[in-house]
């Protein structure tokens, strides 16, 4: 079953507000900027810059919509984690690799009209500079043609840098800036996709 559990809706507002309140005692206020791009029905893919732990964490908050997040394998591993993942519909990839299985689970949550997040660099950027970007996100587009949308994040690796594990007191807004949607066809090219996912996630970023 993809879609998320009614449980999980029932205490995801709760969860949100936690996780604002956590967050601001850590010196990290969290604020969202134009999320209004985000497209409240229908397969939408979310692209994200990434450069620390927390970063899933104000994905979701800012998104007026709930999202399947595809997170490193490592993590289902941990007992208590693990199972908060699966319950939140997260589901496993292998980083820097060709993962055709988290792929393929990704597709399918899109087909079913879901709303999937990844990180395209495949792995925390270390100084907080977008890395190279692995073409598991074109992919997906392609096999889908699911509308895209970018989210770039700014200070979360004053609250968690790399390749820390745990929170710091950050003083530091955490902001995540939500660029405009758009949708792609099997007939644009792999280029043409990357290069308007590196300027999208480097301008968002930065602001």
């Amino acid at each position: 079953m993809s879609r998320h559990p009614l449980s999980f809706r029932i205490i995801y507002p709760f969860l949100r507000a936690f996780a604002w309140v956590l967050f601001l005692c850590l010196g990290a206020p969290m604020r969202r900027r134009k999320a209004k791009n985000v497209p409240m029905d229908g397969p939408l893919l979310v692209l994200s810059n990434h450069m620390s732990n927390t970063d899933p964490i104000l994905v979701q908050y800012s998104s007026p919509r709930l999202l399947h997040f595809m997170a490193r394998r490592e993590l289902f591993d941990w007992r208590f984690l693990g199972k908060f993942l699966k319950w939140w519909r997260a589901f496993p990839v292998t980083q820097s690799s060709a993962d055709t299985e988290a792929i393929r689970r990704a597709i399918d949550l899109i087909n079913e009209g879901n709303a999937v997040c990844i990180f395209p660099e495949g792995q925390l950027s270390p100084d907080g500079n977008l890395i190279e970007l692995l073409p598991g996100a074109h992919l997906i587009v392609r096999r889908t043609e699911v509308t895209c949308i970018c989210v770039g994040l700014k200070g979360t690796n004053k609250l968690m840098p790399h390749p820390k594990l745990t929170p710091q007191f950050a003083k530091s807004w955490l902001t995540a800036t939500w660029g405009e949607p758009r949708k792609f066809t099997r007939a644009d090219s792999r280029e043409e996709f990357m290069t308007w996912l590196e300027t999208e996630l480097k301008k968002l970023s930065d602001q």
